[in-house]
Protein backbone atom coordinates (compact mmCIF):
# COMPACT_ATOMS: atom_id res chain seq x y z
CA UNK A 1 0.00 0.00 0.00
CA UNK A 2 2.88 2.48 0.86
CA UNK A 3 4.65 1.83 -2.22
CA UNK A 4 1.24 2.53 -4.56
CA UNK A 5 1.03 6.21 -2.37
CA UNK A 6 4.74 6.37 -2.93
CA UNK A 7 4.84 6.03 -6.25
CA UNK A 8 0.53 7.71 -6.97
CA UNK A 9 3.17 10.99 -5.31
CA UNK A 10 5.83 10.78 -7.80
CA UNK A 11 3.96 11.00 -10.76
CA UNK A 12 2.06 13.43 -9.20
CA UNK A 13 4.99 15.96 -8.37
CA UNK A 14 6.35 15.17 -12.22
CA UNK A 15 2.98 16.04 -13.92
CA UNK A 16 2.75 18.91 -11.66
CA UNK A 17 5.92 20.28 -12.53
CA UNK A 18 5.60 19.98 -15.81
CA UNK A 19 2.24 21.32 -16.08
CA UNK A 20 3.16 24.58 -14.25
CA UNK A 21 5.62 25.47 -16.98
CA UNK A 22 2.75 25.53 -19.08
CA UNK A 23 1.02 27.76 -16.55
CA UNK A 24 3.36 30.23 -16.39
CA UNK A 25 4.10 30.07 -20.24
CA UNK A 26 0.34 31.17 -20.74
CA UNK A 27 0.14 33.94 -17.28
CA UNK A 28 2.44 35.43 -15.34
CA UNK A 29 -0.43 36.85 -13.22
CA UNK A 30 0.75 36.29 -9.32
CA UNK A 31 -2.91 35.34 -8.82
CA UNK A 32 -3.22 32.62 -10.20
CA UNK A 33 0.47 31.36 -9.93
CA UNK A 34 -0.21 31.37 -6.16
CA UNK A 35 -3.94 29.99 -6.34
CA UNK A 36 -2.28 26.95 -8.49
CA UNK A 37 0.62 26.12 -6.07
CA UNK A 38 -1.77 26.69 -2.74
CA UNK A 39 -4.17 24.00 -4.04
CA UNK A 40 -1.44 21.66 -4.65
CA UNK A 41 -0.55 22.61 -0.64
CA UNK A 42 -4.33 22.03 0.40
CA UNK A 43 -4.44 18.45 -1.43
CA UNK A 44 -0.93 17.56 -0.22
CA UNK A 45 -2.82 18.32 3.37
CA UNK A 46 -5.87 16.34 2.17
CA UNK A 47 -3.12 13.60 0.89
CA UNK A 48 -1.25 12.99 4.05
CA UNK A 49 -4.39 12.78 6.21
CA UNK A 50 -5.78 9.77 4.23
CA UNK A 51 -2.60 7.79 4.39
CA UNK A 52 -2.62 9.02 8.34
CA UNK A 53 -6.24 8.76 9.37
CA UNK A 54 -7.95 6.77 6.59
CA UNK A 55 -11.41 8.97 7.04
CA UNK A 56 -13.64 7.81 4.70
CA UNK A 57 -14.98 11.43 4.19
CA UNK A 58 -11.81 12.72 3.95
CA UNK A 59 -10.83 10.16 1.17
CA UNK A 60 -13.84 10.59 -0.74
CA UNK A 61 -12.96 14.47 -1.06
CA UNK A 62 -9.08 13.86 -1.31
CA UNK A 63 -9.67 11.19 -4.12
CA UNK A 64 -12.08 13.77 -6.48
CA UNK A 65 -9.87 16.54 -6.22
CA UNK A 66 -6.77 14.34 -6.75
CA UNK A 67 -8.11 12.93 -9.91
CA UNK A 68 -9.54 16.07 -11.04
CA UNK A 69 -5.77 17.51 -10.94
CA UNK A 70 -3.76 14.76 -12.01
CA UNK A 71 -5.41 13.04 -14.54
CA UNK A 72 -5.61 16.16 -16.68
CA UNK A 73 -2.07 16.99 -16.12
CA UNK A 74 -1.16 12.88 -16.92
CA UNK A 75 -3.35 13.82 -20.49
CA UNK A 76 -1.39 16.71 -20.84
CA UNK A 77 2.39 15.43 -20.39
CA UNK A 78 3.37 13.84 -23.31
CA UNK A 79 2.62 17.16 -25.24
CA UNK A 80 5.18 19.26 -22.86
CA UNK A 81 7.45 16.17 -22.84
CA UNK A 82 8.07 16.35 -26.56
CA UNK A 83 8.30 19.45 -26.34
CA UNK A 84 11.20 19.36 -23.99
CA UNK A 85 13.14 17.02 -26.25
CA UNK A 86 12.66 19.74 -28.96
CA UNK A 87 13.87 22.50 -27.35
CA UNK A 88 16.85 20.16 -26.28
CA UNK A 89 18.11 20.51 -29.90
CA UNK A 90 17.93 23.74 -30.09
CA UNK A 91 19.13 24.76 -26.80
CA UNK A 92 16.31 25.37 -24.91
CA UNK A 93 14.47 28.68 -26.23
CA UNK A 94 11.46 29.70 -24.44
CA UNK A 95 8.26 27.49 -24.56
CA UNK A 96 6.20 28.03 -27.09
CA UNK A 97 2.59 29.15 -26.37
CA UNK A 98 0.72 27.50 -29.11
CA UNK A 99 2.36 24.33 -27.30
CA UNK A 100 0.79 25.28 -23.96
CA UNK A 101 -2.12 25.49 -25.68
CA UNK A 102 -2.56 22.87 -26.65
CA UNK A 103 -1.36 21.00 -23.72
CA UNK A 104 -4.28 23.22 -21.64
CA UNK A 105 -7.21 21.80 -24.48
CA UNK A 106 -6.02 18.25 -24.36
CA UNK A 107 -5.99 18.69 -20.15
CA UNK A 108 -9.52 20.21 -20.21
CA UNK A 109 -11.01 17.06 -21.67
CA UNK A 110 -10.12 14.42 -18.90
CA UNK A 111 -11.15 17.74 -16.48
CA UNK A 112 -14.60 18.15 -17.69
CA UNK A 113 -15.36 14.43 -18.12
CA UNK A 114 -14.28 13.60 -14.41
CA UNK A 115 -16.69 16.89 -13.72
CA UNK A 116 -19.80 14.71 -15.33
CA UNK A 117 -18.36 11.68 -13.30
CA UNK A 118 -18.66 13.35 -10.14
CA UNK A 119 -22.09 14.27 -11.16
CA UNK A 120 -24.05 12.37 -13.31
CA UNK A 121 -21.91 9.65 -13.66
CA UNK A 122 -22.84 8.17 -10.40
CA UNK A 123 -26.30 7.45 -11.06
CA UNK A 124 -26.27 6.62 -14.64
CA UNK A 125 -26.88 2.64 -14.12
CA UNK A 126 -26.50 0.66 -17.06
CA UNK A 127 -28.08 -2.91 -17.50
CA UNK A 128 -25.96 -6.19 -18.86
CA UNK A 129 -27.99 -8.60 -19.92
CA UNK A 130 -26.27 -11.92 -20.42
CA UNK A 131 -27.87 -15.73 -21.14
CA UNK A 132 -26.14 -18.64 -20.14
CA UNK A 133 -26.36 -22.22 -21.40
CA UNK A 134 -26.03 -24.77 -19.39
CA UNK A 135 -26.75 -28.79 -19.69
CA UNK A 136 -27.38 -29.40 -16.10
CA UNK A 137 -30.14 -26.98 -15.62
CA UNK A 138 -33.17 -28.19 -14.50
CA UNK A 139 -35.98 -27.90 -17.46
CA UNK A 140 -37.92 -25.98 -14.83
CA UNK A 141 -35.51 -23.30 -14.84
CA UNK A 142 -35.14 -22.56 -18.48
CA UNK A 143 -35.62 -18.71 -18.98
CA UNK A 144 -35.05 -18.48 -15.00
CA UNK A 145 -34.02 -14.77 -14.78
CA UNK A 146 -31.37 -13.02 -12.54
CA UNK A 147 -31.00 -9.61 -11.36
CA UNK A 148 -27.29 -8.88 -9.71
CA UNK A 149 -26.45 -6.33 -7.51
CA UNK A 150 -23.52 -5.16 -5.84
CA UNK A 151 -21.51 -2.65 -3.58
CA UNK A 152 -24.16 -0.47 -2.54
CA UNK A 153 -22.01 1.24 -0.19
CA UNK A 154 -25.43 3.60 1.23
CA UNK A 155 -22.74 5.80 3.33
CA UNK A 156 -21.69 7.35 -0.04
CA UNK A 157 -25.53 8.26 -1.43
CA UNK A 158 -26.56 11.87 -1.13
CA UNK A 159 -29.47 11.67 -3.89
CA UNK A 160 -32.41 9.94 -3.02
CA UNK A 161 -33.81 11.20 -6.37
CA UNK A 162 -30.57 9.12 -8.00
CA UNK A 163 -31.02 6.04 -6.10
CA UNK A 164 -34.70 5.39 -6.30
CA UNK A 165 -33.88 5.96 -10.18
CA UNK A 166 -31.25 2.57 -9.65
CA UNK A 167 -34.37 0.71 -7.47
CA UNK A 168 -36.81 2.38 -10.16
CA UNK A 169 -34.96 0.23 -13.09
CA UNK A 170 -34.36 -2.99 -10.94
CA UNK A 171 -37.75 -3.43 -10.58
CA UNK A 172 -38.61 -2.85 -14.16
CA UNK A 173 -36.44 -6.10 -15.15
CA UNK A 174 -39.07 -8.42 -13.56
CA UNK A 175 -36.76 -10.97 -12.94
CA UNK A 176 -37.45 -14.11 -11.01
CA UNK A 177 -34.82 -13.00 -8.04
CA UNK A 178 -32.68 -10.81 -7.20
CA UNK A 179 -29.07 -11.49 -5.80
CA UNK A 180 -26.96 -8.72 -3.99
CA UNK A 181 -23.52 -9.54 -3.75
CA UNK A 182 -22.28 -7.55 -0.71
CA UNK A 183 -21.02 -4.40 0.59
CA UNK A 184 -24.30 -2.72 1.37
CA UNK A 185 -22.31 0.06 3.51
CA UNK A 186 -19.04 1.43 3.77
CA UNK A 187 -18.56 0.92 7.38
CA UNK A 188 -21.37 0.96 9.70
CA UNK A 189 -24.56 0.07 9.31
CA UNK A 190 -26.56 3.33 10.13
CA UNK A 191 -25.17 4.33 6.83
CA UNK A 192 -28.15 2.05 5.71
CA UNK A 193 -30.89 3.45 7.79
CA UNK A 194 -32.05 6.56 5.33
CA UNK A 195 -31.96 4.09 2.55
CA UNK A 196 -34.55 0.82 4.16
CA UNK A 197 -37.33 2.05 2.50
CA UNK A 198 -36.17 2.52 -0.89
CA UNK A 199 -34.34 -0.71 -0.92
CA UNK A 200 -37.07 -2.79 0.62
CA UNK A 201 -39.23 -1.38 -2.58
CA UNK A 202 -37.07 -4.27 -4.49
CA UNK A 203 -39.39 -7.22 -4.89
CA UNK A 204 -38.80 -10.58 -7.02
CA UNK A 205 -41.19 -13.56 -7.00
CA UNK A 206 -38.53 -16.01 -6.03
CA UNK A 207 -36.89 -13.59 -3.37
CA UNK A 208 -34.19 -11.56 -2.43
CA UNK A 209 -30.76 -12.87 -1.57
CA UNK A 210 -27.35 -11.74 -0.23
CA UNK A 211 -24.33 -11.81 0.92
CA UNK A 212 -21.33 -9.71 2.96
CA UNK A 213 -18.55 -7.79 1.50
CA UNK A 214 -14.78 -6.63 3.06
CA UNK A 215 -16.68 -3.17 4.34
CA UNK A 216 -20.05 -4.75 5.75
CA UNK A 217 -17.88 -5.81 8.68
CA UNK A 218 -16.74 -2.50 10.20
CA UNK A 219 -13.62 -3.14 9.37
CA UNK A 220 -11.69 -0.27 8.25
CA UNK A 221 -12.70 2.39 11.14
CA UNK A 222 -11.78 2.37 14.63
CA UNK A 223 -14.07 1.37 17.08
CA UNK A 224 -13.84 2.02 21.05
CA UNK A 225 -14.00 -1.49 21.66
CA UNK A 226 -14.91 -5.20 19.93
CA UNK A 227 -18.15 -5.54 21.32
CA UNK A 228 -19.34 -1.87 19.75
CA UNK A 229 -17.49 -3.75 16.49
CA UNK A 230 -19.77 -6.89 16.98
CA UNK A 231 -23.04 -5.20 17.59
CA UNK A 232 -22.83 -2.96 14.45
CA UNK A 233 -22.82 -6.28 12.12
CA UNK A 234 -25.41 -7.57 13.58
CA UNK A 235 -27.48 -4.58 13.38
CA UNK A 236 -26.09 -4.54 9.35
CA UNK A 237 -27.51 -8.49 9.49
CA UNK A 238 -31.07 -7.33 10.76
CA UNK A 239 -30.66 -4.36 8.13
CA UNK A 240 -30.95 -6.85 5.52
CA UNK A 241 -33.87 -8.70 6.92
CA UNK A 242 -35.42 -5.28 7.24
CA UNK A 243 -35.08 -4.22 3.31
CA UNK A 244 -36.35 -7.88 2.32
CA UNK A 245 -33.06 -10.11 1.57
CA UNK A 246 -32.33 -13.32 3.39
CA UNK A 247 -28.41 -13.21 3.96
CA UNK A 248 -26.48 -16.18 3.57
CA UNK A 249 -23.48 -16.48 5.81
CA UNK A 250 -21.48 -19.32 4.63
CA UNK A 251 -24.78 -22.04 4.12
CA UNK A 252 -27.20 -22.28 1.19
CA UNK A 253 -30.36 -22.81 0.57
CA UNK A 254 -32.65 -23.78 -2.63
CA UNK A 255 -35.39 -21.95 -5.04
CA UNK A 256 -37.77 -24.20 -5.91
CA UNK A 257 -39.82 -23.75 -9.20
CA UNK A 258 -42.26 -26.29 -10.35
CA UNK A 259 -40.84 -29.72 -8.29
CA UNK A 260 -37.42 -28.73 -9.34
CA UNK A 261 -34.81 -26.80 -7.02
CA UNK A 262 -31.40 -25.34 -7.74
CA UNK A 263 -28.82 -24.58 -5.30
CA UNK A 264 -28.05 -21.17 -3.96
CA UNK A 265 -24.56 -20.77 -1.95
CA UNK A 266 -23.75 -17.78 -0.50
CA UNK A 267 -19.95 -17.41 1.28
CA UNK A 268 -18.79 -14.51 3.29
CA UNK A 269 -16.33 -12.58 2.70
CA UNK A 270 -13.00 -14.13 1.25
CA UNK A 271 -10.10 -11.90 -0.89
CA UNK A 272 -6.45 -12.56 -1.69
CA UNK A 273 -3.94 -10.75 -0.10
CA UNK A 274 -4.79 -7.92 2.86
CA UNK A 275 -8.36 -9.22 2.89
CA UNK A 276 -10.10 -11.03 5.29
CA UNK A 277 -10.93 -14.71 4.35
CA UNK A 278 -14.66 -14.90 6.51
CA UNK A 279 -15.42 -17.49 3.60
CA UNK A 280 -15.66 -20.67 4.35
CA UNK A 281 -16.66 -22.39 0.68
CA UNK A 282 -16.92 -26.23 1.99
CA UNK A 283 -19.00 -25.07 5.04
CA UNK A 284 -21.23 -22.93 3.08
CA UNK A 285 -22.14 -25.96 0.77
CA UNK A 286 -21.88 -29.03 2.82
CA UNK A 287 -25.71 -29.56 2.37
CA UNK A 288 -25.18 -28.97 -1.15
CA UNK A 289 -25.73 -32.56 -3.66
CA UNK A 290 -22.94 -32.82 -5.97
CA UNK A 291 -25.61 -33.29 -8.74
CA UNK A 292 -27.46 -30.02 -7.99
CA UNK A 293 -27.35 -27.30 -10.36
CA UNK A 294 -25.20 -24.03 -8.00
CA UNK A 295 -25.13 -20.31 -7.91
CA UNK A 296 -22.38 -19.05 -5.14
CA UNK A 297 -22.66 -15.78 -4.28
CA UNK A 298 -19.37 -14.26 -3.35
CA UNK A 299 -18.30 -10.53 -2.91
CA UNK A 300 -14.73 -10.61 -4.07
CA UNK A 301 -14.01 -12.48 -7.45
CA UNK A 302 -10.43 -13.15 -6.25
CA UNK A 303 -11.76 -16.29 -4.64
CA UNK A 304 -13.42 -17.63 -7.57
CA UNK A 305 -9.40 -18.58 -8.67
CA UNK A 306 -7.71 -19.47 -5.59
CA UNK A 307 -10.88 -21.40 -3.86
CA UNK A 308 -13.86 -21.97 -6.14
CA UNK A 309 -12.59 -23.17 -9.54
CA UNK A 310 -10.49 -26.03 -7.48
CA UNK A 311 -13.59 -26.98 -5.11
CA UNK A 312 -14.56 -30.34 -5.20
CA UNK A 313 -18.06 -30.03 -5.72
CA UNK A 314 -18.87 -28.26 -9.20
CA UNK A 315 -20.57 -24.29 -9.47
CA UNK A 316 -21.84 -23.36 -12.46
CA UNK A 317 -22.34 -20.31 -11.83
CA UNK A 318 -20.29 -17.86 -9.32
CA UNK A 319 -21.74 -13.90 -8.70
CA UNK A 320 -19.09 -11.25 -7.53
CA UNK A 321 -18.80 -7.89 -7.15
CA UNK A 322 -16.11 -5.92 -5.26
CA UNK A 323 -13.45 -4.32 -8.00
CA UNK A 324 -16.23 -1.57 -8.89
CA UNK A 325 -14.47 -1.57 -11.96
CA UNK A 326 -12.47 1.22 -10.14
CA UNK A 327 -15.05 3.42 -11.27
CA UNK A 328 -13.00 4.35 -14.21
CA UNK A 329 -12.02 3.15 -17.41
CA UNK A 330 -13.24 2.81 -21.01
CA UNK A 331 -15.76 0.25 -22.06
CA UNK A 332 -16.51 0.66 -26.32
CA UNK A 333 -17.29 -1.35 -29.02
CA UNK A 334 -16.52 -4.73 -26.70
CA UNK A 335 -12.89 -2.45 -25.73
CA UNK A 336 -12.76 -3.06 -21.91
CA UNK A 337 -9.77 -1.46 -19.86
CA UNK A 338 -9.56 -0.09 -16.23
CA UNK A 339 -6.58 0.24 -14.11
CA UNK A 340 -7.97 -2.21 -11.74
CA UNK A 341 -6.96 -4.98 -14.18
CA UNK A 342 -3.51 -5.01 -13.28
CA UNK A 343 -4.79 -6.03 -9.43
CA UNK A 344 -7.57 -8.34 -10.70
CA UNK A 345 -7.69 -10.40 -13.19
CA UNK A 346 -11.77 -10.72 -12.94
CA UNK A 347 -12.54 -7.26 -12.72
CA UNK A 348 -16.30 -6.93 -14.71
CA UNK A 349 -18.41 -8.72 -16.66
CA UNK A 350 -18.43 -12.94 -17.78
CA UNK A 351 -15.08 -14.91 -17.32
CA UNK A 352 -15.37 -18.83 -18.51
CA UNK A 353 -12.92 -21.49 -17.68
CA UNK A 354 -14.87 -24.69 -18.88
CA UNK A 355 -18.39 -25.22 -18.43
CA UNK A 356 -17.91 -22.88 -15.36
CA UNK A 357 -18.58 -19.24 -14.99
CA UNK A 358 -17.90 -16.32 -12.91
CA UNK A 359 -19.57 -12.73 -13.30
CA UNK A 360 -18.27 -9.60 -12.06
CA UNK A 361 -20.65 -6.75 -11.09
CA UNK A 362 -19.67 -3.27 -11.36
CA UNK A 363 -21.13 -2.21 -8.50
CA UNK A 364 -24.81 -0.30 -8.10
CA UNK A 365 -23.05 2.72 -5.51
CA UNK A 366 -19.86 4.31 -5.27
CA UNK A 367 -16.62 4.54 -3.09
CA UNK A 368 -13.49 7.05 -2.57
CA UNK A 369 -14.00 9.14 -6.09
CA UNK A 370 -17.41 10.18 -5.26
CA UNK A 371 -18.53 9.41 -9.03
CA UNK A 372 -17.92 6.98 -11.81
CA UNK A 373 -16.02 7.83 -15.27
CA UNK A 374 -16.84 5.36 -18.18
CA UNK A 375 -17.64 2.27 -16.05
CA UNK A 376 -21.32 3.11 -15.33
CA UNK A 377 -23.24 1.30 -12.32
CA UNK A 378 -24.75 -1.67 -13.00
CA UNK A 379 -27.58 -3.74 -12.97
CA UNK A 380 -26.79 -7.03 -14.03
CA UNK A 381 -29.79 -9.12 -15.28
CA UNK A 382 -28.93 -13.20 -16.34
CA UNK A 383 -30.89 -15.49 -17.95
CA UNK A 384 -30.09 -19.19 -17.62
CA UNK A 385 -30.92 -21.29 -19.97
CA UNK A 386 -31.22 -25.08 -20.59
CA UNK A 387 -28.43 -26.44 -23.28
CA UNK A 388 -29.18 -29.65 -25.10
CA UNK A 389 -27.33 -32.57 -23.94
Amino acid sequence: MKNRFLFILLVWVISDVYFSKAVETLTSNNLILTGYWMLDVLLAIGFISLVRFRNTKVMSWVMAFLLLTLVPKIFALPVLLTEDVVRAFRHFPPRAVWVSQVAMLIAAIPFFSLIYGLTGGRHRYKVHRLTLKYKDLPEAFDGFTITQLSDIHAGSFTSVKGVEKGIAMVNAQKSDVILFTGDLVNNQAAEMFPWIESFAKLAAPFGKYSVLGNHDYGDYMRWENEADKHANLNRLKKVHQEIGFRLLLNESTTIKKDGQEIALIGVENWGKGGFHKYGDLTKAAAQVNDNEFKILMSHDPSHWEAKTLLHEKHIDLTLAGHTHGMQFGIELFGFQWSPVKYVYPQWAGLYKRGNKNLYVNRGFGFLGFKGRLGIWPEITVIKLKREAA
